[in-house]
């Protein structure tokens, strides 16, 4: 056998597998090469490709040239958290004084039994399941980088954590485990034990004993060959990946003979038989089935539809940003003003504030980003008797203001925005002013004691919704432009008219153009009543004419 090269590619490979991880099984075999001190005798360009080929040794001696005994070659079948001993274990467990745990009696046990019923079958390869020291040591220990001096940080030692806490959760299956979903007043201490991604994976480590045969039990020969990692989301994790058709890995061992080592690992697990997958298959479709019956009792199966006339509008909508104001630590208030014929149920809130919020530069501005959501529902009815024209649209009032460290307000700007009319997602920018006194002695006050000029009623930035006039005079009031808010919405509108249209092949028009068609057939009908009820009139007055006036040309 030759070998033309060793595998290098010593990394990570993940897997995702739906069928159960105890299906897994690996064959590992391992076999001694010679020792590596020979290595050196090579070529300096086969050393620089680390290429070697082994059909220059003599399979069936070793570095010394002795012949191979039979622990220079062993190969096993494992499977997932199968536990193989070593002869450290072996030595260890035969003393009843060294087992403490559970955990090591029933070990000690096992060792009983299989040397009671002929010893062990492998040597060399032996495993650490995810229940062992190892595993606890060997996660917790693990260093990032290769300096003597690292010290684990906090999540480091969090997600060391997160299999022992699982692990102390087993024995509390079948009871009922009694906490609170809702924690309203978090101590420090419960937010760091916490606030962790806590996916528990399991663990086991395939292992080699590369020692002198007849010393075998050292745990300074104990080699890694594989690590594998399991998630509750079915990941598979391999380190190092499986070789399959790829070369074998090898390992130098320290000393000063050096001894070279090569080993495979291959993934020999037994394909699903054609029944076990359709029983699978109808055991998924059963699942999902009853999952769906669950869902669907949960959402119920009546569809809350509109009544006729009217519209249902969805707004869930955010405080995106603030930029371009004067101050620092701004806040935003806002609310919604429904004019007439729209309505929000009793329990809406149709107003908010966002939290203070400290700008940051971007670029040459001053960027305060709130990601301050906030929804509400409103109804729309029309009525024929009222409507002329086109129905006015819920607005959106803002204003701007900051906050310093002595707890003064300044308001920095005031703004509105007509709500999408369109369904969808939009995304919207309000230029905001403020109005101003002429003087410095105002921008004086404003800086050094706090406060400014403030309006009343906010609804007076445009045309507020209750006026009554022909004209708005705003003369004499000064303003000076400021910063700029941007908002995101995303609209649903609902509403039986739109269900009119569903058998046409025509997209669907926007809002306004839908009702407004509404309204225009509404007024057609509203004419044409008229003049039938003009047209009775005019026969009824004409039959009681009297009958000389009846042929009058003036008639």
């Amino acid at each position: 056998m030759a070998d033309r090269g060793w595998n290098t590619d010593t990394g990570e490979a993940v897997y995702r597998s739906r069928d159960p991880v105890r299906n897994l099984r690996l064959r590992v075999h391992l076999q001694r090469v010679t020792s590596g001190s020979l290595l050196f005798c090579q070529s300096s360009p086969q050393l620089a490709n680390d290429a070697i080929d082994l059909a220059t040794f003599n399979p069936q001696t070793s570095a010394g040239g002795h012949r191979r005994d039979e622990g220079d070659e062993e190969e096993v079948v494992v499977g997932w958290q199968e536990k193989l001993f070593s002869q450290f274990e072996v030595d260890l467990y035969q003393n009843e004084t060294a087992c403490q745990t559970p955990l090591d009696h029933q070990y000690r046990q096992e060792i009983l039994n299989l040397e009671a019923s002929g010893g062990r079958k492998n040597r060399r390869i032996f495993t650490y399941t995810d229940s062992d020291r190892y595993t606890n040591l060997k996660e917790h220990c693990q260093k990032m980088t290769t300096s003597d001096n690292e010290v684990p940080s906090f999540l480091v030692e969090r997600m060391a954590n997160v299999r022992r806490r699982r692990q102390d959760r087993r024995g509390l299956e079948g009871n009922v485990l009694k906490s609170r979903i809702i924690t309203w007043k978090p101590t420090e201490e419960f937010i760091r034990s916490n606030h962790v991604i806590n996916t528990p994976l399991q663990t086991m480590y395939i292992m080699a004993d590369l020692g002198s045969y007849g010393k075998l039990g050292q745990s300074d020969c104990e080699q890694v060959l594989c690590t594998l990692k399991v998630d509750s989301n079915g990941v598979i994790t391999v380190k190092p990946d499986f070789t399959d058709n790829k070369a074998p890995y090898r390992i130098v061992m320290e000393g000063e003979k050096q001894e070279l080592w090569k080993y495979t690992i291959n993934n020999v697990s037994s394909p699903a038989q054609r029944e076990e997958e359709e029983r699978e298959q109808r055991v998924f479709k059963d699942l999902y089935g009853r999952h769906k019956e669950y869902l669907s009792s949960l959402v119920g199966s009546d569809f809350e539809m509109t009544v006729p006339g009217s519209l249902r509008l969805f707004v869930n909508g955010e405080v995106v940003s603030a930029q371009g104001y004067e101050y620092d630590s701004l806040y935003v208030h806002f609310f919604v003003e429904l004019p007439d014929h729209w309505s929000s149920p009793s329990f809406q809130q149709l107003s908010g504030v966002t939290q203070t919020c400290v700008t940051k530069s971007v670029g040459t501005d001053e960027v305060a980003y709130f990601s301050y959501p906030f929804t509400f529902e409103a109804s729309f009815f029309y009525d024929n008797q009222y409507f002329a024209g086109f129905p006015q649209w819920p607005v959106l009032y803002l204003e701007v203001i900051s906050l310093d460290f002595w707890q003064r307000y300044r308001v920095e700007g005031y703004g509105s925005i007509i709500l999408p009319l369109a369904p969808g997602s939009h995304t919207m920018t309000v230029s905001t002013w403020r109005p101003v006194e002429s003087g410095t002695l105002a921008e004086l006050r404003r800086f050094f004691i706090g406060g400014s000029l403030e309006l009343e009623d906010l609804s007076y930035v445009r045309i507020p919704g209750n006026f009554k006039g022909n004209r708005l005079s705003r003369f004499g009031f000064r303003t000076e432009t400021t910063g700029s808010v941007t908002f995101r919405f995303h609209c649903l509108q609902q509403s039986k008219a739109f269900s009119e249209s569903s058998l046409s092949c025509k997209k669907m028009q926007s809002l306004l153009d839908r009702i407004g068609g509404v309204y225009k057939q509404n007024t057609l009908f509203n004419v044409l009543e008229a003049f039938q009820r003009a047209r009775r009139r005019m026969q009824e007055a004409r039959e009681n004419l009297p009958q000389d006036l009846v042929g009058s040309p003036m008639l």
